[in-house]
């Protein structure tokens, strides 16, 4: 049976200047990856490091109807926001995207108490961590279009309720360039209205995965990634989360868990691969027998944003996400050894590539 070291509490990812290795059941007190003293082989001005540092946080909730999926990020050359509201009986679907040229969010550095918003025309998003009393607040405010109704939400992560275990990580790309996640499933509860639909999250029913994500991430990055939430046949609230990327020693240190009703399971690395025939089909699975899942696409979308800055030198920035909605079937074994089966789970899978 797959286990991973849990170390005692650490107030950053970074010491002395230097980026720590490991996973963690508690938030760090800060994450200031600029405090790496010397992230690339040659002195960088701090303002060219904080070019080079992606941050984002992202949002999946679903009840036993709605899934609803939230992504703000700051990739520093631009800005990106995403909404997407699905109804899994109707397929009815609402969907919001924005790009924005610069890096103007500043994402909090510490989950305890701070927050992040966006305002522009027709759109306003705002993300309260409050970890200190056990919180993720999030406001949302959609303008209708011809083609969208307005959609409007006030929501809240619970992590009060069954005192669920977090998981941080920090993971090494390079000796000097390192990454930090943070991943928690709690209950949620609150309120969407979209045209005139009002949609009551309660907490009994809903479930949700907030992920917290910093890192120097090399020069081309491929990462993929599989979550989804729901209730098995005991009624307990399960949900996971697993990634497949370019860091070092995935065995020893990874982003990969499970939970049920709370309780943490770090996972083994796993590999995320498509149907050669149909890529509608991801499968999933890991080599220590304890991952074993499908998963079949409903809802494919695919956003890729390119561009290109001038000057006395050229540099392609490319940007390419794909995040289908859909279903997981299949098979999961927690740390005690008992299987979780997975049926019709609903939830996303994500393909990212960065050329920054």
């Amino acid at each position: 049976m797959y286990t991973r070291e849990i170390q005692k509490p650490k107030p950053s990812p970074v010491e002395n200047g230097t980026p720590i290795y490991g996973t963690w059941t508690q938030a760090f007190d800060k994450v200031d990856l600029l405090r790496v003293r010397k992230p690339y082989p040659i002195p960088l001005p701090r303002v060219i490091k904080a070019l080079r540092v992606k941050e984002w946080e992202s949002f999946i909730i679903h009840d036993d109807r709605y899934f609803l999926q939230i992504r703000f990020c700051n990739m520093k050359y631009n800005r990106f926001a995403l909404v997407i509201m699905h109804d899994c009986e109707t397929s009815e679907r609402l969907e919001f995207r924005k790009v924005i040229p610069g890096g103007g969010w500043r994402m909090p550095q510490s989950l305890g108490n701070s927050s992040v918003d966006s305002r522009s025309y027709g759109f306003f998003l705002r993300i309260h961590s409050w970890l200190d009393i056990k919180s993720v607040m999030l406001e949302l405010d959609i303008k209708s279009t011809r083609k969208r109704p307005a959609l409007t939400a006030h929501i809240a992560f619970d992590f009060a309720e069954g005192e669920p275990t977090p998981m941080a990580v920090s993971l090494l790309f390079s000796e000097w360039q390192n990454m930090y996640a943070y991943k928690a499933i709690t209950a949620v509860k609150g309120d969407v209205v979209s045209g005139e639909k009002h949609i009551r999250f309660s907490p009994d029913k809903t479930s949700g995965l907030f992920c917290d994500f910093k890192g120097y991430y090399p020069r081309k990055k491929h990462s993929t990634w599989c979550s989804a939430l729901g209730f098995d046949g005991e009624n307990r609230r399960f949900g996971f989360a697993f990634g497949e990327n370019q860091t070092k020693e995935p065995y020893r240190n990874n982003e990969n868990a499970l939970w049920i009703d709370g309780k943490l399971t770090p996972m083994p690395p796993v590999k995320i691969t498509r149907n050669i025939k149909d890529k509608k089909e991801w499968i999933i699975q890991d080599m220590e027998g304890m991952v074993d899942l499908v998963f079949n696409t409903k809802e494919p979308e695919k956003s890729i944003v390119e561009s290109v800055f001038s000057g006395s030198a050229s540099v392609l920035l490319g940007y390419s996400y794909e995040n289908p909605l859909g279903c997981f079937n299949g098979l999961l074994v927690d740390a005690d050894g008992k299987e979780l089966p997975v049926r019709n789970a609903w939830g996303i899978g994500e393909k990212l590539f960065l050329r920054i």
